[in-house]
């Protein structure tokens, strides 16, 4: 039985004193969370300070983002050593916003799935199309592609050691959301494709879903067979709208 995982992802936001509300909110209400594990992502910066103040809870800090290299003259660069050497133990890798505004490719994207590895981290894989790839029909050649370079690189059985977040990049941050039929279905299309190369594998890696995902949607998305959560944006910077979606799971 795979574990719900809820991670959210904090993007560029946030100051010390609204984080500090942020966490506090989130640590009052973990109570109440029986089913679904939780990440959160700050950014950088902000990583010792949040996984202090999440010290001696079950909430796990994760980057979002790595570099594909280890260390050296890379200015600006973040290593897989340096988020474990801080506290976290997850890693954002391909999101579609690294993918589409600063051009990052599938291989590289790849390489950095495997420094995150390298380093103990787990890598949370983001896949997914463009409105124009869904119109076009392509939606499954597309996030097929973004697998396979991840695969070619570290083996299928890697995937098992790590997360995959479905995000269809038209529903990223624009308050449009994939029915809970189409999530399911792409989500489906990955775990078989997974399964023709290892069902063992395809069997316990986790499927998030990111796009959009709010409390008022959360629980219809999580009842689909093949997701196993979500990777939260706007939402997770909400204490109150961020717990009711770690909350769905426990209503599935």
């Amino acid at each position: 039985m795979r574990q719900p995982l809820v991670a959210g992802n904090w993007k560029m936001n946030g100051t010390r004193e609204t984080i500090q509300m942020l966490v506090d909110g989130i640590k009052a209400g973990l109570g109440e969370v029986a089913k679904a594990e939780i990440a959160v992502c700050p950014p950088y910066v902000y990583i010792p300070m949040v996984v202090d103040m999440l010290a001696g809870t079950h909430v796990a800090v994760g980057g979002q983002d790595v570099s594909d290299q280890e260390s050296g003259a890379y200015t600006g660069e973040v290593s897989g050593a340096m988020l474990r050497d801080v506290g976290a133990s997850y890693a954002i890798v391909g999101h579609s916003e690294r993918r589409s505004i600063y051009g990052e490719s599938d291989a590289f994207t790849a390489r950095k799935f495997a420094a995150a590895r390298r380093f103990g981290l787990t890598p949370i894989l983001c896949v997914g199309e463009l409105l124009e790839e869904r119109e076009q029909g392509i939606t499954e050649a597309v996030v097929g592609r973004q697998l396979d370079a991840v695969i070619d690189l570290e083996g299928v059985a890697a995937i098992g050691e790590a997360v995959i977040a479905y995000e269809p990049v038209w529903a990223i941050g624009t308050g449009k959301t994939a029915s809970p039929e189409q999530a399911q279905e792409v989500h489906a299309f990955i775990r078989q494709k997974l399964a023709a190369l290892d069902a063992g594998v395809a069997e316990k890696v986790r499927i998030l879903y990111g796009g959009s995902v709010k409390a008022a949607n959360a629980e219809e998305l999580f009842r689909m067979p093949d997701i196993d959560g979500g990777l939260i944006g706007g939402a997770s910077l909400q204490a109150d709208e961020f717990l009711a979606i770690c909350r769905a799971p426990d209503a599935v």
